[in-house]
């Protein structure tokens, strides 16, 4: 070890700060970190502003370059949180992860149920299964493929580390745009504990539906050896949604039990782990999870739009419709262009709408984007998902510095899940979408070090067989000629993927390093997919039988299904230069070249046609160019943190909806912005906090149909140019423990829901403001907190269905939540 970095490690761990943003909470207490190693792997609220110590003196340690680091060492924008910090601001699954992290926002469908990161304007919002994320999601070093496996109940989680920017040298497998990683809390060797986490609270909506949440967790020795962990969680919370069907019934009723009240959770997971210690040199540890969630139907509400077309007939924009509006469409003339009530791409099929400012049945919703909606096609219970997983890590010491990591994930996915198209009392027609997945992954990793350099190598395997179904279900009682009948795809992606990858660190002197790192991809894709029509009759089922198949290739015997098989080669790379100025500012700068495989749509069929031609898309290529500064002021008691950076996309994969369906196109992207973050302890006790980010991103000539005849320079869907967040909290002596209070709010710009940015397809800005009280001693902790202080309506998803019906569906995050919690730890 050089002198100069001799000099960073003693004063990082002799610079204790009076109170550090590792341990804030926002919304309660954060307990003391725990260390589950021998060193302290304790969390930051936003790394990129940390001191690089905890309030306990210990470093904070990610494994963002496959190694533990101290963080305000690596030269990478990243953002981690510690299980207690997690508790404490009270993030209960993988999309409040999100709203912590500016930079970072959510796409995804079926009104959150199904959702995916979007990091820096990189995005990704295809609904179907058989698409990857641009922006990489891992558990405990295991890669989720499916785009289901995003969302999950966050439970005995040891830390969250979320990387921006490319990172395709060590994480392989579509972390174009970044990824997030979660790692869960590994068993302790002789030392029985454990805890239980309850909390309960009331939604301020009409319904006033409670919610409750359950986790507990206990860790037994077995021996010298060996330790087994066990962790639960049940999450139990009633409809935010009151449902009002049948007010405005168009149609029959599409089943037994429509209109139900929508909004709801039930999801019940477990998680065991056992950890095998034979000598000081090797460990492997075994973990086993599954869960379960039942939901209603998706929590959509819709609101009035009408769509505008030029003297050609093309559509060129979606607004929101007027009070007074009666006109299905408008055409150049201003004349009612009519709809396209059948799904067949043909408008003109009826004119006008019964109620002025109304969808095309002469609804309106009640009371806007408050939680009064009426949706004939809303179940409760029909929305099922299952995850089960296997992790078998080991990592054995060689010797000479030399270490050893094997990493074996199996996942299983299922999922069936529906939703209103037209999120209205209309019986028209459903969505449904299913998924019957499993990917098994196999990582060897070698990893040392020198006097000079630090290394890193391996190989890695990934298998991915996805089975999709996707479609449109015109039930009993539809308005619909010929209902009932099911409109759908049925798509079979089988993904073998091979790399080798390799990085090393040259310490050039004592202050100088140069990262070179590269990767090489062998990716092979047998694909089958076919359009059909299914006789379902009920609501509850989807694509049951055999069906008349009707495509998506038309050849000499009529409609048959595209079959293709296809290999490619692809490689990302990584070049870096980190300088350490002095031994509390680190300066780097480095290109980053990301890489995400073409593959396969499987749209739906109707409306406007997508030629077999559009079905594969090319691979897509980022090159990143970025640089920023670590820096923390010499007492430790404030750190100022700042990146910038530019993208060059070649080929970036664009979800293109129009119609009811969509497809990923081949679209050049640029982007460029910064990122910043402030945290300062001005007093014994007091912490705050803020971080910024702004990206200015393109992504050009994105035609408004395939195969049209107008394209466009757009911005990408839920992406927000402008993020910010702000934090504060204050904590003494009380009651023979620790009293605290605390806030946190952050705030987003506005961002558009659809590629073709039409006016209506946009959710505002918003800023969102949380708060509470709490204590904690070394046994107990209580909570008391409110989300969402202000009770603002705050978009999450929507999708652009003018043609169809007159509307837009889209869904908002939950109203104002008051909660009490209490923890107890033995």
């Amino acid at each position: 070890m050089g002198e100069w970095d001799m000099r960073l490690r003693t004063k990082a761990l002799l610079g204790i700060s009076t109170a550090t943003f590792a341990l804030i909470s926002t919304t309660g207490h954060a307990q003391e970190a725990q260390s589950t190693t021998a060193t302290a792997e304790v969390q930051s609220a936003d790394t990129s502003g940390s001191t690089g110590q905890s309030a306990l003196g210990g470093e904070i340690i990610v494994t963002a370059q496959r190694r533990s680091e101290n963080i305000q060492n690596v030269g990478i924008a990243i953002s981690a949180y510690s299980g207690d910090q997690l508790r404490a601001l009270n993030v209960v699954d993988s999309r409040d992860i999100a709203a912590l992290t500016p930079g970072v926002h959510l796409g995804g469908a079926i009104a959150g149920q199904n959702s995916q990161y979007t990091i820096r304007g990189v995005t990704q919002n295809d609904f179907n299964d058989v698409v990857e994320a641009p922006n990489a999601v891992y558990l405990d070093d295991g890669y989720i493929a499916i785009g289901q496996g995003q969302t999950f109940a966050l439970f005995d989680i040891d830390r969250v580390e979320v990387l921006k920017g490319p990172q395709g040298t060590l994480f392989g497998r579509n972390a174009t745009g970044g990824l997030v990683h979660y790692i869960t809390v590994k068993p302790e060797l002789g030392k029985t504990s454990g805890f239980v986490d309850l909390n309960y609270g009331i939604y301020d909506s009409p319904a006033n539906p409670g919610t409750f949440r359950g986790e507990a967790a206990l860790n037994l020795p077995m021996g010298e050896k060996v330790a087994t962990r066990v962790a639960v969680l049940w999450n139990k919370s009633g409809a935010l949604l009151r449902n009002l069907y049948p007010l405005g019934a168009v149609g029959g009723s599409p089943g037994a039990g429509a209109g139900a009240n929508m909004g709801d959770d039930d999801t019940l997971a477990g998680r065991l782990t056992t950890l095998f210690k034979p000598n000081d040199s090797a460990s492997i540890t075994l973990s086993i999870n599954a869960g379960r969630s039942r939901l209603a139907t998706a929590a959509y509400q819709q609101k009035p739009t009408i769509a505008q077309f030029d003297a050609a007939g093309e559509l060129i924009n979606v607004i929101n419709a007027a009070p007074n509006e009666t006109r299905a469409s408008i055409g150049a003339n201003g004349q009612d262009a009519g709809s396209d009530l059948n799904n067949d791409g043909v408008f003109g099929d009826s004119f006008g709408r019964p109620v002025a400012g109304g969808d095309y049945f002469g609804y309106i919703d009640p009371d806007g984007a408050d939680f009064r909606t009426s949706s004939d096609f809303a179940f409760s219970g029909l929305n099922k998902s299952h995850t089960y997983g296997v992790n078998l890590n080991g990592e054995f010491e060689l010797g000479n510095d030399i270490t050893l990591t094997s990493v074996t994930d199996y996942k299983k996915f299922y999922k069936l899940l529906f939703l209103d198209v037209d999120a209205g009392p209309g019986n028209q027609t459903g969505n449904y979408q299913g998924v019957d997945a499993w990917t098994l992954s196999q990582e060897f990793r070698l990893s040392g070090k020198t006097d000079m350099f630090d290394w890193t190598t391996g190989f890695y395997y990934l298998h991915i067989d996805t089975h999709s179904i996707n479609g449109l279900k015109f039930p009993v009682g539809s308005v619909v000629p010929g209902a009932p009948f099911d409109l759908g795809t049925d798509a079979h992606l089988i993904t073998n993927s091979y790399s080798v990858f390799g990085q090393i660190d040259w310490h050039l002197t004592d202050r100088l390093k140069l990262t070179t790192g590269g990767r090489f991809i062998r990716e092979l894709k047998d694909y089958n997919f076919l359009q059909g029509i299914w006789g379902t009759t009920d609501s509850r089922q989807a694509q049951v039988g055999t069906p008349f198949v009707i495509g998506p290739v038309f050849g000499a015997n009529g409609p048959a299904p595209f079959v293709d098989k296809k290999g490619s080669s692809l490689w990302a790379g990584k070049v870096q230069l980190d300088f350490q100025v002095t031994p509390d500012l680190l300066v780097y700068a480095g290109i980053n070249r990301g890489v995400k495989a073409g593959s396969y749509n499987a749209q739906i069929p109707g409306g406007l046609g997508v030629p077999a031609s559009a079905i594969p898309y090319r691979p897509e290529v980022l090159l990143s160019y970025e640089g920023g500064f670590k820096y923390t002021t010499p007492d430790r008691k404030t750190r100022f943190n700042a990146s910038a950076f530019y993208y060059d996309y070649s080929d970036y994969q664009a979800f293109l909806f129009s119609g009811v369906s969509g497809v990923v196109v081949n679209a050049d992207a640029r982007n460029y912005g910064a990122e910043a973050s402030l945290f300062t302890a001005p007093a014994d006790g007091l912490d705050l906090g803020v971080s910024v980010s702004y990206f200015d991103a393109k992504v050009k000539d994105v035609p408004l149909r395939v195969g049209g005849p107008i394209t466009r320079d757009v911005k990408p869907v839920y992406a927000p140019a402008f993020q910010a967040s702000a934090i504060a909290r204050y904590e003494w002596d009380a009651f023979g423990g620790k009293l605290s209070i605390g806030a946190d709010a952050q705030y987003s710009s506005s961002f558009y829901y659809n590629l073709r940015n039409f006016d209506a397809d946009k959710f505002g800005r918003y800023v969102m403001v949380n708060a509470g009280l709490g204590w904690t001693n070394d046994v107990w902790t209580l909570n008391l907190r409110v989300r969402n202080l202000t009770d603002v309506r705050a978009g999450v998803q929507g999708f652009d269905l003018a043609s169809l019906c007159g509307c837009n569906e889209v869904s908002y995050k939950p109203p104002r939540l008051f909660q009490l919690g209490a923890r107890y730890n033995f």
